[in-house]
């Protein structure tokens, strides 16, 4: 799997996803066998870049493997300067947000939105794609709503407008997270361009991955959803495509070093106060996936202190292994 003359060492890919996909959950997914770590969304709107949470996204200099970025907004001016902007400070992949289908971002016109508007989404992707000397990509979903899926249009779009890589997320902006992915769509829209394809939606094991590419005839698979609380998922599905064999899952022992590293680092990059926070719904997850019936899950969330929540853990995890 090649984007642009970025060769992916597995062909499966974190999606970016606001609120998650942070420098720390990065790090933890690329270690653990992803083949690409995309950026949480980065606003176009220039007004925004000198605020807090921009300014935590906005730095690829730490970034682990290859720098992948995603913007989005509906202003082809304002997204082609986007792309400049993250170039200058590192990004080797822009990636362009299309499928969003949060309201804040839609009645913005940006997300899935734009799907609505092929005209407009040529006008962007061709702005963007002039703009800077680095791949870039595109996510979208299967259409508007189920009556307007036109996915393979925009395909078709953004191939001729020079995007390197399509991701597509198997639902359309309507259906939201509801549903089953449509894989036939995602097939469709392989078969109508030549540019690589990321088949992404409802892949949480190794089998589910091998069937969705043999499916879809897509060339990588992306993980979303299925990677909260599971980042071993990317190494468990690079070891099922390369050898049909399933592997281990982690012991008990590494369980504890990842998520006590990862919340290490959360308090690193974002401060005791705002590390905090952010590090319960992490725990959350990792705890729902590993320890589902475990009560240390509400105990977790009062924990005030960043020193308080690695000492709990570290118990926490004495006690279960």
């Amino acid at each position: 799997m090649r984007i642009g003359a970025y060769h992916l060492k597995h062909p499966v890919i974190l999606a970016p996803m606001a609120g998650v996909t942070d420098l720390p959950f990065r790090r933890m997914c690329h270690e653990l066998g992803a083949g690409l770590t995309v950026s949480e969304m980065l606003s176009s709107n220039p007004r925004v870049w000198n605020t807090r949470k921009s300014r935590y996204r906005m730095g690829h200099a730490d970034e682990p493997g290859i720098k992948a970025v995603q913007i989005a907004g509906s202003e082809p001016g304002l997204m082609a300067a986007a792309a400049r902007h993250n170039v200058e400070h590192g990004a080797q992949i822009i990636d362009i947000n299309m499928g969003c289908p949060a309201k804040k971002v839609n009645k913005k016109l940006a997300g899935s939105a734009l799907l609505q508007y092929p005209e407009l989404v040529a006008q962007i992707v061709s702005a963007v794609v002039a703009a800077v000397n680095v791949p870039v990509t595109l996510k979208i979903r299967t259409g508007w709503d189920p009556d307007n899926r036109n996915g393979r249009e925009i395909a078709r779009i953004a191939e001729q407008a020079g995007i390197q890589c399509l991701a597509v997320h198997g639902r359309t902006r309507a259906c939201m997270f509801k549903g089953e992915a449509e894989y036939d769509t995602i097939k469709a829209i392989k078969a109508a361009v030549s540019i690589p394809v990321v088949a992404n939606g409802d892949i949480t094991s190794p089998q589910e991955a091998r069937e969705v590419l043999d499916y879809t005839g897509a060339d990588a698979i992306m993980i979303g959803r299925g990677a909260q609380g599971n980042p071993w998922l990317f190494r468990e599905i690079a070891h099922y495509l390369a050898t049909g064999e399933q592997l281990a899952p982690p012991t008990p022992a590494e369980v504890s070093a990842v998520v006590q590293t990862h919340v290490r680092r959360l308090h690193e990059h974002y401060g005791d106060f705002t590390g905090v926070r952010i590090a319960r719904k992490h725990v959350g997850w990792y705890l729902q996936q590993q320890y589902p019936t475990s009560e240390f899950r509400r105990q977790f969330v009062a924990f005030e202190d960043a020193q308080q929540q690695l000492d709990a853990l570290a118990d926490y995890f004495v006690t279960v292994n």
